[in-house]
């Protein structure tokens, strides 16, 4: 029978594979039991977590708490009991293991009941939990004895597999040198001959297996190396031009990507691009042209190269009247050749200024055409479809940019819209009210000194007098709500500004418990909290006639702020359309962060306003809650 190389190299492989997949799966077996084991020991420690648990929330009389501890104790004694692959998790049974598990099952089935069903003075007491938690302890430690002899077995394994590793490379180093190694370094001095120049170096054939087939081959092979040395010098050429243009494209991709990035106008950002392109493409001129959804005009943004003259007179075109404002969605980068055309008045302005070749690039985001980006040459520019693909590419960032700038154009757009409604709302409850009223005092006095009643005159006089006196604190009240600013990491100081402020402008004492210890609101959050506690502050002064206002903040296990007045109260079924406006705006602002605003009075005595945040992190919105009536 004849051994070929492969012949052999397939048996020592085999054998020594066996061998190795043998040992390495008795290490992963091994090591399996002990990671199945130590979620095991996790799982069974874990018990007397719970334990201690069951006996304090017996002792506390937390009767839920009780029975959730009380299931996840069943939970990890079923879970040891049957164990779970896919975590792993296994208990290493054996005789010892078996019973300490059933007594801590027999335990658990006398204590469960007592803690559970019977009364407070039937439950286990500190000697029966300790014996309860001393069985558990007993089967963690059965559980770790048998991990340590699995762990010994893990050693003996890793240990067998390498010596297995030396003795294999020892048998593999001989092995290769007397049937690889020798024949190889024949081949490589052939090899390095033939390096130096000698293409008539020939390698002797000792053997007749493969290593034998090729240095046959090498012989072939050395006759043919000139020719294919020569032409492989040629492809380098060509493959190294290739990839210098590849290399070019894409410096010039990040470059017009790095600019687009950073543009904050529409004009920077055409005129830097333009700019670019025209270096990019070697151009003799740039221009970007833009236009509307309907594309009944092209529309000069930014130009470079140009003659002035004829940018004048091409900063709006319609389509048709020249050769650029002929792009579309689906073109791709158009070549025009201007001197190879009949051309009218106005589409021979560019033969006129020289211009021989036109390139036409669309300018498209989202299949909507915003315009073209076109480029202008002196020679004739032969069409390139990579080149063209690349300003494809760049003119597909640039609409991005412009979608960009426009989003954020729109975005402050609808900030300002906010900010306006805010402030009509804000005068409308305040200042408009205050005015009509006004209004209708001024009416009834112009008719009680028609009549010469002194007493209405005087009376009329007195309420226009009370009007102004409101208007003016309420304007005081918009400007310190429309100055609020968190510029502090946490709302405690500009929570007691606010206060102090209330107690200078109003007279009335405020008594404050604040407790800001957990997580920090968001700005945008703290604004909102801010102004519903002023509303509720200013509800207070106009409407309470309190002496007193006590101010709780609580930010465990959530954040919550509570205002309570001894003042007179009010009905919030009663249809009084000045109080239930500021209801209405604070029910607004605690929906805008996701809060449940609860408002609570009754006639003579007091009120009590809520907020109440969702969770400790930050606020997600919310349905508007209702009120909550003492």
């Amino acid at each position: 029978m004849r051994w070929n190389l492969s012949a052999k190299i397939t048996l020592f492989a085999g054998v020594f594979l066996v061998l190795s997949l043998v040992a390495v799966g008795a290490t992963l077996w091994t090591a399996w039991n002990l990671q199945g084991g130590a979620a095991a020991v996790n799982e069974a420690g874990r018990l007397r977590m719970l334990s201690y648990k069951l006996a304090l929330s017996a002792a506390s009389q937390q009767r839920d708490r009780l029975a959730a501890d009380a299931r996840q104790l069943q939970s990890s004694l079923d879970l040891l009991r049957r164990g779970d692959a896919a975590r792993p998790l296994f208990v290493p049974w054996d005789a010892t293991i078996r019973a300490r598990y059933a007594r801590v099952q027999a335990s658990w089935a006398m204590l469960r009941p007592r803690w559970l069903d019977a009364p407070a003075a039937r439950a286990p007491t500190r000697p029966e939990v300790d014996a309860f938690v001393a069985s558990i302890d007993a089967l963690v430690m059965s559980i770790e004895r048998r991990l340590d002899f699995w762990n010994t077995m893990l050693h003996t394994a890793q240990l067998a597999l390498a010596g297995l590793v030396l003795l294999g490379t020892m048998l593999m180093f001989v092995a290769g040198y007397l049937l690889v190694l020798d024949p190889v370094g024949r081949l490589s001095r052939g090899v390095a001959a033939l390096a130096r120049g000698d293409y008539a170096a020939r390698v002797d054939v000792g053997t007749t297996d493969e290593l034998g087939e090729l240095a046959q081959a090498f012989n072939r092979m050395a006759g043919q190396l000139q020719g294919v040395h020569d032409e492989l010098e040629a492809r380098v050429r060509v493959k190294t031009a290739d990839l210098r243009t590849e290399q070019q494209r894409l410096a010039a991709l990040y470059e017009v990507s790095a600019l687009v990035s950073h543009a904050q106008d529409l004009p920077t950002l055409a005129q830097d691009f333009v700019r670019a392109l025209q270096r990019i493409a070697g151009a003799d001129a740039a221009v970007l042209r833009w236009t509307d959804e309907t594309a009944q005009r092209y529309v000069l943004l930014a130009a470079e190269g140009m003659p002035e003259a004829l940018r004048d007179d091409e900063r709006c075109l319609l389509p048709g009247a020249c050769y650029c404002g002929g792009a579309s969605v689906d073109g791709a980068t158009q070549v025009v050749h201007l001197t190879d055309r009949a051309a009218s008045a106005e589409q021979a302005a560019c033969v006129r200024a020289g211009f021989s070749t036109l390139l036409s690039v669309p300018v498209v985001a989202q299949q909507r055409l915003l315009g073209e980006v076109d480029l202008l040459y002196r020679d004739a520019a032969r069409a390139d479809p990579a080149q063209h693909a690349l300003y494809e590419a760049l003119a597909g960032h640039l609409a991005a940019a412009m979608a960009r700038l426009r989003g954020a154009a729109l975005e402050r757009e609808a900030v300002v819209a906010r900010e306006r409604t805010l402030l009509a709302r804000e005068l409308h409850d305040s200042i408009a009210q205050a005015l009509a009223y006004m209004k209708i005092q001024l009416q009834l006095l112009r008719g009680a000194m028609q009549a010469g009643d002194a007493a209405r005159t005087a009376k009329a006089l007195d309420d226009i007098e009370h009007g102004v006196r409101d208007s003016l604190a309420d304007v005081r009240e918009l400007l310190l709500h429309f100055r609020t600013r968190t510029r502090d990491q946490d709302i405690e100081p500009a929570l007691r500004m606010t206060l102090h402020k209330f107690e200078l402008q109003s007279g009335v004492a405020v008594r404050s418990a604040i407790e800001a210890n957990g997580r920090p609101l968001a700005a945008d959050v703290q604004i909102q909290v801010l102004h519903i506690v002023q509303e509720a502050l200013s509800n207070v002064r106009k409407h309470a006639a309190a002496r007193h206002v006590d101010v709780d903040v609580r930010s465990v296990p959530r954040w919550s702020f509570e205002l309570r007045d001894d003042g007179v109260g009010f009905d919030p079924e009663a249809p009084r359309a000045d109080q239930h406006v500021g209801l209405q705006i604070m029910r607004e602002r605690a929906a805008t962060i996701g809060a449940a605003l609860l408002v609570a009075s009754r006639p003579g005595h007091g009120t009590r306003v809520r907020l109440e945040l969702a969770s400790t992190e930050m606020p997600r919105a919310a349905a508007e809650p209702e009120s909550d009536h003492e």
